[in-house]
């Protein structure tokens, strides 16, 4: 093994998350010596790819299931990574434009989200409560019935066609980790082709090994979803903590949305509901998922991370327990149940057909393909000492200088607001300074109006702005 690389913040997996750590720690910190290891060739290569995610900019409005707090606090992220966005020259590969809505079929539905909307219009000024015939201008298909006209059900939706709405998370992790080298006051050592094979702690630093190097760390901050809890439980933190994978499927038809449309989630299932999305390298198509099934493995298609599934599921009588917990609500076992069915070929289509036509009525079950090697995992974690599930974001702070991170919530969307909590904590650990003021003209802006100019593109001419097509329409809508 070759002589140690010495670093005061070493981060490991070079996804969105840690890619952002990368920048924020290079960009606002005085922290001198940063590294970074990947197991993989590049960055973003596991759930940050851009064909294992929705490719979506939550912001809090349009997720049902987000209390005003957390959307509040899910727009703020959201405002963060849009402003970091707009600041990078190859933008236009980065954040997109499209049309989004809530969509509500049935009274239920329609009453909750004009509830919601009284609760959020002070806060989200772009947001419209959208009736059919503003739907109709917006997302044609959504309305239409399968014998022709409209369709009869009430329907009602939440959105806006002027903000920006999809990432492309893989290249944005690559932005970081350009913007983070291109710091010349720095050391930034990036190292692809290193998989972490334990973890070690000596004399108050982190010893971290790979099959040809050994790496010694101040600090120290693991961003590898579920492996994050293998590393952990390693160094003898979150033992409490078992993890239940849950991957996700995704099917493409022609392009029969101009933007993203989301369903109201049902509060007593832990997995996102269906939408339909454009997928931003995949032209002229349509994506709709995800469905949800839980799988023996940390990384989807890589069967080869089942031993390390094992030693983080952590079986006991207390998993069983928190097993059997979830299973004993009739919404979530018919939910796991029918996912399972989801994969299976001759009848996945037919029963997925039936969820998509929420949406889309008039879709056939021609219009649907199977979107092979598309979708990621996400590790939920069980409390073994709750006995429960836990939903939302999952990191584990030893305080000590090590920092895991398993889950974060929203998605890619929470990359820069977790990067942030995680750079304070080991810049105090470290004794650094942290540059507040660059960190809150460039992110946040200098005002209310500032942010909200940068979230919502008007940053943007109408010739530069890819969907103004659909700010005319919405300025008719209004009018």
């Amino acid at each position: 093994m070759s002589n140690p690389q010495q670093y005061d913040l070493l981060i490991i997996g070079a996804g969105v998350s840690g890619s952002a750590l990368l920048y924020s720690a290079a960009r606002y910190t005085g922290i001198k010596r940063i590294g970074i290891i990947e197991k993989y060739a590049a960055p973003a290569r596991v759930n940050s790819l851009s064909s294992n995610n929705s490719q979506t900019l939550h912001c809090g409005d349009i997720e049902t299931n987000y209390s005003l707090e957390k959307a509040l606090k899910v727009q703020r992220a959201a405002r963060m990574l849009a402003n970091f966005c707009l600041r990078q020259p190859d933008r236009d590969h980065l954040i997109y434009q499209y049309p989004k809505m809530v969509l509500g079929v049935g009274e239920r539905e329609c009453e909750l989200l004009r509830a919601r909307y009284r609760e959020l219009q002070a806060h989200y000024p772009q947001l419209r409560l959208l009736e059919k015939k503003d739907i109709a201008r917006i997302e044609p298909a959504v309305v239409a019935a399968r014998r022709g006209g409209l369709r009869e059900e009430p329907i009602v939706a939440l959105g806006s066609t002027d903000e920006y709405t999809a990432v492309n998370f893989e290249a944005l992790s690559r932005a970081f980790v350009r913007g983070a080298c291109q710091e010349a006051d720095k050391t930034v050592d990036v190292r692809y082709n290193e998989n972490v094979l334990h973890i070690d702690v000596e004399a108050e630093r982190f010893l971290v090994s790979s099959a040809t190097t050994c790496y010694q760390t101040r600090a120290l901050v693991v961003c590898a979803g579920g492996h994050s809890l293998k590393l952990a439980h390693d160094l003898g933190y979150g033992r409490h903590y078992s993890c239940l994978p849950v991957a996700g499927s995704y099917y493409f038809t022609p392009q029969v949305l101009n933007g993203k449309v989301y369903t109201v989630q049902n509060d007593k299932l832990p997995f996102a509901a269906i939408h339909g999305d454009p997928d931003v390298l995949v032209p002229g198509k349509t994506r709709f998922g995800p469905t949800a099934l839980i799988l023996p493995i940390l990384e989807r298609y890589n069967y080869r991370t089942l031993p390390d599934f094992l030693r983080v599921l952590r079986f006991d009588r207390q998993v069983a327990k928190a097993l059997w917990e979830l299973l004993r609500v009739r919404d979530i076992r018919r939910y796991m149940l029918k996912n399972i069915l989801f994969e299976v070929p001759l009848i996945r289509k037919l029963l997925f057909l039936r969820d998509a036509r929420k949406i889309v009525p008039t879709l056939r079950y021609r219009d649907l393909s199977f979107a092979n090697k598309v979708g990621g995992i996400r590790p939920q974690l069980i409390d073994k000492t709750q006995g429960r599930l836990l939903l939302g974001e999952a990191k584990i702070d030893t305080g000590r200088g090590a920092i895991f991170n398993m889950t974060p919530s929203p998605g890619g969307t929470s990359c820069l607001e977790n990067a942030l909590i995680d750079m304070r904590a080991v810049a105090a650990f470290l004794g650094a300074e942290v540059d507040e003021q660059g960190l809150a003209a460039e992110l946040l802006g200098s005002g209310d109006e500032s942010q909200e100019t940068a979230f919502s593109g008007r940053l943007l001419d109408d010739a530069q702005r890819p969907a103004g097509r659909w700010r005319r329409w919405f300025r008719r809508l209004r009018g």
